[in-house]
């Protein structure tokens, strides 16, 4: 076992449970109550004697959005242990019924998630990641010949594509940093060791950012030394709420659901596969020699700083397209450039039509803190799309392919939302319960 095989995952793990620490809740994990003790379930829980009106999704005075549900059919399903689930697709709703597992909330892993709520956040990572890797050694472990010289035929398609677009230059990329050595060290690492760290480091900071930061940062003007007080909403939760950080990640898992699908109807391989000798000439597209166009893998192999993550045998090595190095340095980007930052100028609205439909457009307003968001959201994704062009991992096409992945999971996440219901019986199964947000809350 080499030393980056315990490192890396240590690595891994120390961020997890850095966010753990970091946006913990202050308040103690509550005591379990005594059965002889008043039941303190809240409002619309079983065993509640508090009106069950006032805690649905709505107003007092407000109308259900669902017409088919009337409030006492749902005041109805709520005493009986029921929520209501809303699952959405386009134009069309449905409401489902699901466990509410606020029944379990006085259970002893319940009140520590309550405390330490990223642990939720770190399950989910951690469920979404081999989720994924296991779709990706599925596909390895079941690979043929036949779809090898496939993945070749459709790499050497992208070369064509490239070439008839003027934008082949992986070769000149590539070149270029060989004729610099060092350069070539640190472009191998950031490809090797800053995808899913920097992923993780990521959703930490916009974890704390929109919820612990100013739960940690506010305090009454009125308090005095050493006494604790009950946060006020601070300027930056005006600003930037978890609506942001529930959307990234589920942008995430949307981007790969669509990765997965992409390369597994269409595999391709990299660049510094295409050399390989035990390919025929009858696989190659008419036009193009079956030569390896002289790219160099400067990641694997001897002497290698290949991660651990993408260099063993349960890894598709023809998932090349589209490139999630890319497609999560995009968003990671995206979400850093445009987050809600303090002491910016009021943001301006820009109404333009299209088609005779009208459109609104908020520009975000600038000041250091904006110009330092947006300097670090366009050199974080242009590091990492050169790092993965410079090693021959993926075409310059695989990085645009990952740009659109990216593009229809931000358009779509909501989507993920539908998994809800899932998610409720699963935890209803296990006798647990993860507290929500306030942009998690069910509207039906």
């Amino acid at each position: 076992m080499t030393l980056g095989a315990v490192l890396e995952p240590g690595l891994v793990v120390s961020l997890l449970a850095t966010g753990v620490l970091l946006n913990r809740r202050r308040a103690p994990i509550p005591r379990r109550p005594n059965p002889d003790e008043e039941d303190p379930s809240p409002p619309g829980t079983p065993g509640s004697d508090a009106p069950l009106l006032d805690s649905l999704p709505w107003g007092k005075d407000e109308a259900p959005s669902t017409a088919s549900i009337s409030r006492t059919e749902i005041a109805n399903k709520r005493r009986e242990g029921w929520r209501p689930r809303t699952l959405k697709a386009g134009p069309w709703r449905r409401t489902v019924w699901t466990p509410d597992t606020a029944v379990y909330k006085n259970r002893w892993f319940s009140r520590v998630v309550a405390q330490f709520p990223f642990l939720v956040e770190a399950l989910y990572w951690a469920l979404l990641y081999w989720v994924y890797q296991l779709g990706r050694a599925f596909t390895a472990v079941t690979l043929l010949q036949s779809t090898v010289s496939v993945a070749r035929r459709h790499a050497l398609q992208v070369i064509r594509t490239e070439r008839a677009l003027h934008i082949f230059w992986e070769l000149d990329i590539q070149a270029w940093f060989l004729a610099r050595p060092s350069l070539l060290k640190i472009i191998n690492n950031i490809y090797s060791f800053v995808h899913i760290p920097g992923t993780i480091a990521f959703l930490v900071w916009l974890y704390w950012y929109t919820d612990a930061a100013p739960h940690l940062r506010t305090r009454s003007r009125n308090s005095k030394p050493g006494e604790r007080s009950s946060p006020a909403r601070s300027p930056t939760r005006a600003l930037a709420d978890q609506a942001i950080y529930h959307a990234r990640r589920r942008t995430m898992a949307m981007c790969n659901l669509l990765a997965f699908v992409v390369f597994t109807l269409w595999p391709c391989m990299p660049p510094r596969l295409l050399s390989d000798s035990t390919l025929k000439d009858a696989d190659t597209p008419a036009g193009l020699s079956g030569q390896g166009f002289g790219f160099v893998d400067t990641v694997h192999g001897k002497g290698s700083v290949a991660s651990v993550w993408t260099q063993n045998k349960f890894c598709n090595q023809y998932a090349a397209m589209p490139s999630l190095h890319f497609g999560y340095s995009l968003l990671i980007g995206a979400s850093i450039a445009t987050v809600p930052v303090r002491g910016a100028a009021g943001a301006p609205e820009w109404v333009f039509s299209l088609h005779g439909v009208q459109y609104r457009l908020r520009v975000p307003g600038w000041n250091w803190r904006r110009l330092g968001c947006v300097g670090v959201g366009v050199l974080y994704p242009l590091t990492i799309l050169v790092a993965i062009v410079a090693t021959a991992n993926h075409f310059l096409l695989d990085a645009v392919a990952g740009a659109g992945v990216c593009g229809l999971a931000w358009w779509g996440n909501e989507g993920m939302v539908n998994l809800r219901p899932v998610e409720d019986w699963a935890l209803w199964c296990v006798g647990l319960h993860f507290p929500e947000g306030e942009d998690e809350r069910e509207e039906v």
